[in-house]
């Protein structure tokens, strides 16, 4: 159980709020920023959005997991590819090479602790949907060498390989029962590669087969607890629990309407959010005209939005805390990939607002820092341990043809 912090006036309150913000590598392992940069947003100044460059330094962002979101509208006539290769391509032209003084390429967990020392703010991929590597190991390879460093397994759409929790209930979708055999394979072949396995977006029986046949660790990249919020998208205990038995961390993520029932209620009685959950999973529809029309939807969606709070958040992080301790425990916004955020923690400058909340619950700084990065860095060193026992000659080909000389950690572009 969570104690009560002793009392601090609020001149001290503010001084040690500002000391973990020094102090922490903040790491959110899921903003979706990149599917704006992609049509030409600006990441040094987008005030439309929830990240940029001068709110990030506000909010002590340490790294980034930048997410290459593939749209299930992608899958029809086979276009997932490309779309996942526009989306690195906009990470590395549009941020990391863009602004070479403020970010820096991230591979590896010393990468991000190198970044931290720089005061740079390190850039890692994560695809989203893993309809992205059509039904491809090589595919799968050729991410992991072009820098992506997690993949989730499914978003709202179930693929050809393992089930997803946002249609697990449509009686149109063919399931698998979880993962097939070749689903197996593919987070084998993570497992050998060194990359994350990520479960958010996944049905329970996925998430499970999932735990089983990974040797490594696994992510939830931006997920909640469904004890608190009664959603599909959200963890069971038992499901956190058997998480953290092995190492892994949920990423909590803070969209309304996985953190609030108030939220989820509205959310789910709204006939514009159900258009729109139809338009993100509908394979057949041209992407264009899904974007275009989802767009609108948004537009509408946030004037009837209920917002959630920041101790909102808090809850969640302290369920977590509560029924699988502190190791379990990271961040996983979803910025730039939501509709509806947290009164308090609006974008990425507000995540000052979080560590004093976390400190009024009870919570300390080495707390505070191992929720913010260091249960994440440590998952990622155990991740590469698994991929350099299995495999030791794969990583030695992977870093040559990265270019990375691992020994300065410095990090460089791969070159495309």
């Amino acid at each position: 159980m969570t104690v009560a912090a002793p009392a601090k006036t609020p001149k001290q309150l503010d001084a040690e709020v500002k000391r973990i913000t020094k102090s922490a590598i903040l790491i959110d392992t899921h903003n979706d920023i990149p599917s704006f940069t992609v049509d030409g947003a600006d990441i040094g100044n987008s005030p439309k959005n929830h990240t940029d460059i001068p709110r990030l330094r506000e909010g002590g962002v340490g790294a980034i997991f930048f997410s290459v979101y593939v749209a299930a509208s992608y899958v029809n006539g086979n276009h997932s590819a490309n779309r996942a290769l526009q989306m690195i391509d906009t990470v590395y032209q549009d941020i990391i090479r863009r602004y070479p003084d403020t970010f820096t390429l991230a591979l590896t967990a010393a990468d991000i602790e190198h970044a931290h020392k720089k005061h740079k703010i390190a850039a890692l991929l994560g695809i989203e949907g893993g309809h992205a590597i059509e039904d491809s190991p090589r595919l799968l390879r050729d991410y992991y060498r072009l820098g992506v460093r997690y993949m989730t397994l499914t978003h709202f759409n179930t693929n050809n390989w393992a089930d997803s929790s946002g249609d697990i209930d449509d009686p149109t979708v063919q399931h698998h029962n979880g993962l097939t055999p070749f689903g197996k394979e593919v987070v084998r072949e993570m497992n050998r590669l060194g990359m994350i396995v990520d479960i958010s977006h996944t049905s329970d029986k996925t998430f499970y087969d999932a735990l089983e046949t990974s040797q490594a660790p696994i992510i939830a990249s931006h997920s909640a607890c469904r004890a608190v919020t009664d959603v599909p998208r959200n963890m069971t205990d038992d499901m956190i629990r058997a998480l953290a038995r092995k190492g892994g961390v949920i990423q909590i993520n803070i969209n309304c309407g996985f953190i609030s029932q108030k939220s989820a209620d509205a959310e789910k009685n709204s006939p514009l959010r159900a258009r729109y959950m139809q338009l993100m999973k509908q394979p057949g529809i041209d992407p264009a005209q899904a974007k275009r029309e989802m767009d609108a939807l948004e537009a509408e969606m946030q004037k009837q939005q209920v917002r959630a709070s920041l101790d909102d958040v808090v809850a969640h992080i302290d369920h977590v805390r509560q029924i699988a301790g502190i190791d379990a425990i990271g961040i996983g916004t979803d910025f730039d990939g939501i509709t509806c955020t947290p009164v308090g923690l609006d974008d990425v400058s507000k995540f000052p607002n979080l560590t004093r909340a976390l400190l009024l619950k009870g919570y300390s700084a080495k707390d505070i820092r191992k929720i913010y990065g260091g249960n994440t860095l440590r998952l990622m060193l155990q991740v590469e341990k698994v991929a350099a026992a299995t495999a030791p000659h794969s990583r030695d080909l992977n870093s040559m043809l990265l270019a990375k000389p691992h020994s300065s950690h410095r990090s460089a572009e791969p070159s495309l």
